[in-house]
């Protein structure tokens, strides 16, 4: 069984982020999609993040209705910061799965051999990349020679660019702007009821 694995902060979850395991699914033949909220991001230590509880309640309404799609709440119960290699380590021994399918960003490509042991990481998954709006794949070559295997391991996956990003959408609920289509239905009447982002938060 072939398992994706989608992280992220999900601050909030969009449509981009469903297009993307969509098309994951059905592209690589994946038997489900994990949608794993970070805890603590390690990359954003410094970074105001909304209540793990609204995030998790945000994906979990985001993906109602397909059966594919999963809620992995792993990291947000653990404590200290949000560690790829961590989540997948316990995902392995959880689950019977023959490969598990990592799907991140070009840009979080980038800055891989920054992640904690990432030569480790990529002999656990599949790495699939998926373009950025504006952003080309980074050398892999110079890649490669920091993170010994990582280009064996890397599949590109093609999917539509929405544009949408987390950021947006906070910065557009602190505006007074609407988010409609731009998250779902359910997550953006959450949102609302909850008041959230309405402090201008980027």
């Amino acid at each position: 069984m072939n398992i994706g694995i989608l992280g992220g902060t999900f601050d909030p979850i969009h449509v981009g982020h469903l297009v993307i395991a969509e098309e994951a699914r059905v592209k690589l033949g994946l038997a489900k999609v994990l949608f794993v909220p970070a805890g603590q991001p390690w990359l954003k230590v410094d970074h105001v993040v909304t209540l793990a509880s609204h995030r998790v309640e945000m994906v979990r309404l985001a993906i109602a209705g397909n059966s594919y799609f999963k809620l992995c709440p792993l990291e947000v119960e653990r404590p200290g910061p949000s560690y790829t290699i961590d989540t997948i380590t316990a995902l392995q021994s959880q689950l019977e799965a023959q490969s598990f399918f990592f799907i991140l960003g070009s840009d979080s490509l980038a800055g891989l051999h920054l992640w904690k042991e990432p030569a480790k990481l990529v002999q656990m998954c599949r790495l699939v990349i998926v373009p950025r709006l504006g952003l080309s794949l980074p050398d892999l070559k110079s890649l490669e020679a920091s993170v010994p295997g990582v280009t064996s391991n890397i599949v590109q996956l093609d999917t539509p660019i929405t544009g949408v990003s987390s950021s947006e959408i906070r910065q557009r609920v602190a505006q007074g702007l609407s988010i409609r289509y731009l998250v779902p239905g359910k997550v953006e009447k959450y949102i609302a009821e909850q008041k959230l982002y309405l402090g201008g938060s980027g």
